[in-house]
């Protein structure tokens, strides 16, 4: 079964049977849904909702039920075409629409898809939202529109590409002037997605001269599109063989990045993180956030600053709603995903990307230099297949009594704290899978303490 519903969308593989996998009929059903709760929030109102897309290949098969199943339901459609998931959220506010569907399933490979949903604010729904958006679906409460009162579709030329750029660069934080007279060159791998649309744009913009692979936007996806250190073999040689001073690395929907240095070594997605927040900090002091699956490199740069650092659940919503009720200035997920709520509260691959090259050039320092100030730690990232009966609570307890001198989160499944390393253990909200993370101060270390759980999960599950 590869259907998962739940309170952001809907994610499967295409093809097969209803409710099995994402099909043309689960997709008009969500679009409905999505519709509904629309009109139930904002009764008596003429609605709009922006629709944008990665490359992936059904996408234009998914974009035209989404859309016509709005329009069936009364609501005008503004549709960006190849977009990013950040541009498409920030559309929803700039075009003044009152939601927004991204469709994308992120960092899974070619045959999956997922309608992403976002409110009048462009961000992800609440847990409550979703609650009722599935509710909706539940109890068929679908209402069509008469045909005088369809819906009508708009189209965006550029994806809101462009004015998403101008808005970065509208930042003080962004140093135009600083990155331009620094004549960076630079290596893209974009996957085939829209990153090749958004990534040259920016770094043209910057003046910095880049060489692009994997940009022909078709979504055949040249390698698995996790930006994980074994997937990035090609750009890492292209960055050795052209003396380039970086390598940008984005996922299909542009919202997580990751970095290879001068030297052709990744540093890390986690220390993606890292980089932005410190420039950020040294700026501007304000409390800092990321999820329980992130590094606590981030805690340390905090506490460089004499800053708080909080921890929240896995997922972009559960970050944002956290760095609200601390005030955080700067956050994000280790996976490489920046939320710097001055822009706008969501994950942003281009933000990053510019505030990575902007430290760089106003500290003149290397990327490998940069992350050499920091302290060094080893995650090991690794997942497990379940089945629909799998019981983490069942799992938190053995871990909890396991682990009982040590410090237990079960905020977002497990997560047990030691000295100086930790191990987590949680469902993933996107994949029928349990993912197993580890860090430490050693990969030996971090890959010992997710071996030794992985093999009292397998008892557990046995």
């Amino acid at each position: 079964m590869s259907l998962i519903k739940s309170i952001s969308g809907i994610r499967g593989t295409i093809g097969g049977r209803p409710e099995e996998n994402l099909t043309p009929l689960d997709a008009l059903q969500f679009a409905s849904a999505y519709g509904t709760w629309m009109q139930q929030k904002f009764p008596q109102k003429k609605l709009s909702v922006c629709i944008g897309r990665d490359a992936r290949i059904s996408g234009p098969m998914i974009q035209n039920i989404v859309q016509n199943t709005l329009n069936g339901l009364g609501i005008d459609v503004i549709d960006l075409g190849l977009s990013t998931t950040p541009s498409v959220e920030m559309a929803v506010t700039g075009l003044q629409a009152d939601g927004g569907i991204i469709l994308t399933a992120s960092h899974n490979p070619k045959q999956w898809n997922a309608l992403k949903l976002l409110n009048e604010k462009g961000e992800f729904l609440s847990a409550l939202d979703g609650e009722k958006l599935l509710q909706i679906i539940k109890n068929n409460e679908f209402d069509y529109a008469k045909v005088d009162d369809l819906g009508k579709i708009t189209k965006h030329n550029n994806g809101y590409i462009d004015e998403h750029i101008d808005k970065i660069f509208d930042l003080k934080e962004v140093d135009i002037a600083a990155i331009k007279k620094q004549k960076y060159t630079a290596v893209i791998d974009a996957i085939n997605s829209t990153g090749g649309l958004a990534i040259p744009k920016l770094l043209d913009r910057l003046g910095v001269t880049s060489t692009c692979m994997f940009c022909d936007v078709s979504g055949n996806f040249e390698h698995n599109p996790e930006p994980l250190a074994k997937n990035l073999q090609a750009i890492m040689q292209k960055v050795k063989e052209t003396g380039a001073d970086i390598g940008i690395v984005v996922d299909p929907d542009v919202d997580r990045l990751a970095l290879i240095d001068e030297n052709g070594q990744m540093i890390g997605e986690e220390y993606t993180l890292a980089v932005v927040a410190d420039y950020i900090l040294s700026k501007n002091k304000g409390n800092t956030v990321s999820n329980l699956s992130s590094s606590r490199i981030l805690k340390d740069i905090s506490d460089k600053y004499g800053v708080k650092y909080a921890k929240a659940k896995t997922g972009e919503v559960n970050v944002v709603e956290k760095m609200r009720q601390t005030n955080a200035i700067i956050g994000g997920e280790g996976n490489g995903g920046v939320i710097f709520p001055k822009l706008h509260a969501g994950r942003d691959a281009l933000l990053g990307i510019a505030l990575v090259l902007s430290y760089m050039a106003k500290s003149q320092k290397k990327l490998s230099e940069l992350k050499a100030s920091y302290p060094q730690y080893f995650m090991s990232k690794n997942k497990m297949n379940i089945t629909e009966n799998f019981d983490i609570q069942k799992v938190i307890s053995h871990f909890s009594d396991k682990y009982k001198q040590a410090e237990i989160d079960v905020q977002d499944g497990l997560r047990v704290d030691f000295d100086d390393a930790w191990v987590q253990i949680r469902t993933s909200n996107t994949e029928p899978i349990v993912r197993i993370y580890a860090e430490a101060r050693s990969k030996k270390e971090a890959d010992d303490l997710a071996t030794e759980a992985m093999q009292s999960l397998k008892k557990l599950m046995s």
